[in-house]
C-alpha cells in the first residue's frame, strides 16, 4: 500500500516553496487590482482594415492626452483591451478619431466601461464575507453529517484549513503572475478564486467521508493507517475524475479563450489542481497531525541513548 501519509511533511515542504516566494513577492509589490476595484475606464477595439497600432502607440496617444496608468492587452492581431484611469466622455472620441486619422479606418467600440472604486470596494467585502460564510457553513456541516465520529468538529476545521492552503497558493500564484506577466486582479480573478474554495471542499468531503465509513470497518486499526487506507480507495477516483472533467477543459481554454480568458483559465486550472492535491496530501495529513497530537513532540530534542 502507498504511505501517503508517512511523506506528510514533505507534502508540507513542497507547499511552503510554493507559497512564501509568492507572499514575499505580494509583501513588495502587492496585488496588482485592476479597474474593476481601483476604478478607471476599460476600451475594447477591434481594427478590421488598415494599419495597426502596437500597445505602445496607443499607450503614448493616451498619455499625450493626459490618461494615465495604461495597460494595453491583445487579443489575435486585430483586438485591443486598454485599461487606464477615468477620463472624460469627450476623450473617448479623440481617441477614436485619432486612431481613425492614423491608421485610416474608424476602429469598433466593442466594450467600453467605466468603474468607480466605491463599486470595487463594495464588491471586495462583498466577497469576503461571502467566504466567511461559506467556511462558517462548511464547519457546520460537516461536524453534523460527522456528528457520529469522534471528534467531529475537526473535519471540518482540517477542511477550512486545508481551503486556506489552496487560497494562499492561488494568490501566491496571481501575485508573481501580476509582478512578472502583467496580471491583474479583476472580477474574473474573483470568480475564479470563489469557485476554486468552492470545488476545494468537495474532494475533501469525499476523502473524510471515506475515512468515517472505514473507521466502522476498522475499529482496532490505527487512525494513521485508516487514513492512509481511506485515501489509498479515494486516490484514483480523485485525480481521474478532476482531470476528465475539469483540468483539460480549463487547460485548452488558456490555450484558446483568447487573452481575455486566459487568466481567468490559469487562475482556475492551478486551484482545482490544488482542491484535488490539498484533499490527498494536506487535509488528511493535518488531520492526523490533530489526532496524533504530533505538535507536543515538534520541538522536543532526541532522547539520549543509556549507555
Amino acid at each position: 500500500m502507498l504511505n501517503i501519509l508517512g511523506k506528510r511533511y514533505i507534502f508540507f515542504a513542497v507547499s511552503a516553496l510554493i507559497i512564501i516566494p509568492g507572499i514575499i513577492v505580494l509583501a513588495i509589490y502587492g496585488l496588482p487590482f485592476s479597474i474593476d476595484f481601483t476604478g478607471g475606464a476599460l476600451l475594447e477595439l477591434q481594427f478590421t482594415s488598415g494599419a495597426m497600432p502596437t500597445p505602445s502607440e496607443i499607450i503614448k496617444l493616451y498619455n499625450d492626452l493626459g490618461i494615465s496608468d495604461v495597460q494595453v492587452q491583445t487579443s489575435g492581431t486585430d483586438i485591443f483591451l486598454i485599461r487606464s484611469a477615468l477620463f472624460e466622455e469627450d476623450l473617448k472620441t479623440q481617441i477614436i478619431d485619432s486612431l481613425s486619422q492614423k491608421y485610416g479606418s474608424e476602429p469598433i467600440v466593442l466594450r467600453y466601461d467605466i468603474v468607480g472604486p466605491t463599486i470595487g470596494k463594495e464588491v471586495t467585502r462583498n466577497a469576503a464575507l461571502a467566504v466567511a460564510i461559506a467556511a462558517l457553513g462548511v464547519v457546520i456541516y460537516i461536524t453534523y453529517a460527522f456528528r457520529g465520529v469522534q471528534h467531529a468538529a475537526r473535519y471540518g476545521l482540517c477542511a477550512i484549513i486545508a481551503m486556506l492552503h489552496d487560497f494562499l497558493v492561488v494568490l501566491s500564484v496571481s501575485a508573481i503572475g501580476g509582478r512578472f506577466f502583467g496580471w491583474q486582479f479583476d472580477t474574473l480573478f474573483l470568480t475564479a478564486f470563489l469557485t476554486v474554495i468552492g470545488f476545494s471542499v468537495q474532494d475533501k468531503i469525499v476523502v473524510f467521508d471515506r475515512i468515517r465509513e472505514n473507521s466502522s470497518i476498522y475499529r482496532r486499526l490505527e487512525f494513521e493507517k485508516l487514513a492512509n487506507h481511506s485515501i489509498v480507495q479515494t486516490l484514483q477516483r480523485s485525480i481521474n475524475t478532476q482531470l476528465m472533467t475539469s483540468e483539460f477543459l480549463l487547460l485548452a481554454l488558456a490555450f484558446l479563450g483568447g487573452v481575455t480568458l486566459r487568466e481567468f483559465s490559469v487562475i482556475l486550472l492551478i486551484g482545482l489542481f490544488m482542491g484535488t492535491y490539498s484533499s490527498i496530501f494536506i487535509a488528511a495529513p493535518v488531520l492526523v497531525i490533530w489526532e496524533n497530537k504530533e505538535w507536543q513532540r515538534w520541538f522536543k530534542g532526541k532522547k539520549p541513548i543509556p549507555a
